[in-house]
């Protein structure tokens, strides 16, 4: 039985999750909360393999969607059964840098894979484990790209190394799917100050899963 809280975090490279992930969990263990933070892909040993694989390896350059869809779906499927349902278990509040929905738009709306098996493989990957908030940081693809080349810590990965047109499409498609169910998402700005974003999610908290 589970009864912690999930959250996931989405959007474009270059949003801001990572920053608001950071805070979030250390607000809420001054509260007293137990918190698990994980990633997709990656997160367990096998996760952080696909990872690799996915994002780093010099032979994932001929990775046709098809692959990359399935990929992510593997290193999901391991997440949920070792990281997030033992934690969600145990009471504990899970924040997840990227969950299904980054399947949905990356490989469905960018890709443009099938919807069907899109939704099939995600449903298989995750069982009946869904988030309870799913919090959307939405950046201009030209603010996104900005900020990625900006970063001095990391090169860029395979995904970062996507088109303008790309990102575009990325972006429209998590507008849409934000929108469309307005129970689970909150969509937010994520070009205002961290500061504001921050007590802006905050605020969701408090009124959706008090």
């Amino acid at each position: 039985m589970r009864n912690g809280v999930f959250i996931s975090f989405e959007g474009s490279e270059g949003s801001g999750k990572s920053t608001q992930i950071d805070r979030l969990s250390s607000r809420l263990e001054k509260l007293g909360h137990s918190v698990t933070v994980t990633r997709e892909p990656g997160g367990t040993e096998i996760g952080e393999e696909i990872r690799h694989l996915l994002k780093h390896s010099s032979s994932g350059k001929e990775m046709c969607p098809e692959t990359e869809l399935l990929l992510f779906a593997a290193s999901r499927a391991q997440l949920v059964r070792q990281i997030i349902a033992p934690a969600l278990g145990e009471g504990k509040v899970v924040l997840c840098d990227r969950f299904l929905d980054s399947t949905t738009v990356y490989q469905g709306v960018a890709r443009k894979l099938s919807k069907d098996p899109v939704t099939v493989i995600n449903n298989f990957a995750i069982g009946d484990l869904m988030p309870h908030l799913t919090v959307v940081l939405d950046v201009p693809a030209e603010v996104g790209l900005e900020r990625i080349r900006h970063r001095v810590s990391d090169l860029p990965d395979r995904m970062e190394k996507e088109n303008i047109q790309f990102y575009k499409s990325v972006r429209e498609g998590y507008l849409v799917l934000a929108r469309s169910l307005p129970e689970r998402f909150v969509l937010l700005d994520g070009t205002e100050a961290p500061d504001t974003i921050e007590q802006k999610i905050l605020n969701a908290l408090d009124e959706r899963l008090p």
